[in-house]
């Protein structure tokens, strides 16, 4: 898959010279009713043999529209998780634009001009819900734009339970630690990446030495609580159980961590980059009497650890 990153007004030299399918979207989290207008678009594309093009940004345009602070704005995806997920998708070629105010307060019609027709595109499809220019205009506008240019494409809303699968949704859901509703809405379980800290070490002391997570930037992390977790380190893919608390067995009013105690593993890692799989929560965080209450229950979690993925890849197996 090619990725190209433009930076508004780009040069002609950066686009491919060859027509395409077009994809528009912010595609945070690349989850199933994203997944669904790719896949829209994946036919319409095989269709007339032509290429698969995705364009995203590189941030939430509600951040330039002052619709959401920065200091509180994460995702679902980063970028280089996001390029994963396309890549999955079968997506050739990814435009990642700069969302800055010189690019979101372009006029609709020049928005359609440099941003789909210059891209070559010969079919746009986006969902029912995409808007651009700084008024807003809709997929139902789109085709007037268009002025014959290209094809229009709108996929409608997909739901689940009654609800509009949306990245509002899955938010909501992981903040709450539900995170095989995340999984359910996404389509698979919910990822983050982040490097291995320095920590209070007070895990070696009772026998659960665990590795300190610094997310990424704008990441989403769970909600407090125990869970059941891979984690990928030096390439190498470990299960763990996770804890997000403020270990306030130890103290009150202390600080948010995440800690893994990986089973099966002694080495010291700190420094390098992870990647954690978010499987299922075992319970939430309990405020122990004494370390010893914590550490007997520390070992119930380990076996509710191990059999959680005896009994999931059984069922891949199955």
């Amino acid at each position: 898959m090619d990725v190209v990153r433009i930076h508004h007004p780009y040069s002609v030299k950066q686009i491919k010279p060859e027509p395409v399918v077009l994809t528009l979207g912010f595609f945070d989290g690349v989850h199933r009713g994203q997944q669904a207008v790719i896949g829209r678009a994946r036919e319409e594309a095989r269709k007339r043999h032509l290429r698969l093009a995705v364009m995203t940004f590189n941030q939430h345009p509600s951040l330039v529209f002052h619709q959401l602070d920065r200091r509180s704005a994460t995702y679902l995806t980063t970028i280089p998780e996001k390029i994963d997920r396309m890549a999955e998708l079968g997506v050739d070629l990814l435009y990642i634009v700069d969302f800055t105010s010189a690019f979101a307060n372009l006029a609709p019609e020049k928005f359609v001009k440099q941003y789909i027709v210059d891209l070559h595109a010969q079919v746009a499809v986006a969902g029912f819900d995409y808007t651009f220019g700084p008024q807003r205009a809709g997929m139902a506008d789109l085709p007037q734009f268009a002025k014959g240019r290209f094809d229009v494409i709108q996929v409608g809303q997909l739901n689940q339970n009654a609800e509009k699968v949306s990245s509002t949704r899955i938010r909501q859901a992981i903040d709450v630690g539900d995170i095989d509703e995340a999984a359910s809405l996404l389509g698979y379980p919910y990822h983050l990446l982040g490097t291995v800290v320095h920590g209070e070490a007070r895990g070696r002391t009772i026998g659960f030495p665990t590795v300190n997570i610094r997310p990424e930037p704008y990441s989403r992390v769970p909600g407090i609580g125990i869970y059941a977790v891979q984690i990928k380190i030096c390439d190498v893919w470990y299960l763990g159980m996770a804890s997000i608390g403020r270990n306030i067995t130890f103290g009150d009013d202390r600080d948010v961590t995440i800690e893994i105690y990986i089973l099966n593993f002694g080495k010291m890692v700190y420094g390098e980059p992870v990647e954690i799989v978010w499987y299922s929560r075992l319970r939430g965080e309990v405020k122990f009497d004494s370390a010893a209450g914590l550490i007997d229950q520390l070992k119930l979690d380990e076996v509710a650890t191990r059999d959680y993925f005896t009994q999931y890849r059984g069922e891949l197996l199955s």
